[in-house]
């Protein structure tokens, strides 16, 4: 079984920054891969960054160049940087570890003040 566990989130104003991470039980970390997603209120859940297990990423568009996913495989930890947030950043923020299944965060609050 995988247990993950973030932490991170708060309130901050628009164009500041913040840090997610997010931390995995189990022996499966160095080979999945990790996700950070968010939902925003009203809105569908959206994929923000992958990392793959060679540490390959990917964005959102709208993400691009403000937010940086990484991982560190000897702590089981992913991070999320994300700086110059705006207000439209705000959501719950997921994190999400994928290897032949899904396993999910509980998911810190990010809101972001104008």
């Amino acid at each position: 079984q995988v247990q993950l566990v973030e932490s991170g989130g708060g309130l901050v104003q628009a164009g500041g920054s913040l840090r997610l991470s997010c931390t995995a039980s189990g022996s499966i970390f160095s080979i999945a891969t990790m996700n950070w997603y968010r939902r925003a209120p009203g809105k569908q859940r959206e994929l923000v960054a992958v990392i793959n297990s060679g540490g390959s990423t990917n964005y959102a568009d709208s993400v691009k160049g403000r937010f940086t996913i990484s991982r560190d495989n000897t702590k089981n930890t992913v991070y999320l940087q994300m700086n110059s947030l705006k207000p439209e950043d705000t959501a719950v923020y997921f994190c999400n570890a994928f290897l032949f299944r899904d396993w999910w965060g509980r998911g810190p609050q990010v809101t972001v003040s104008s």
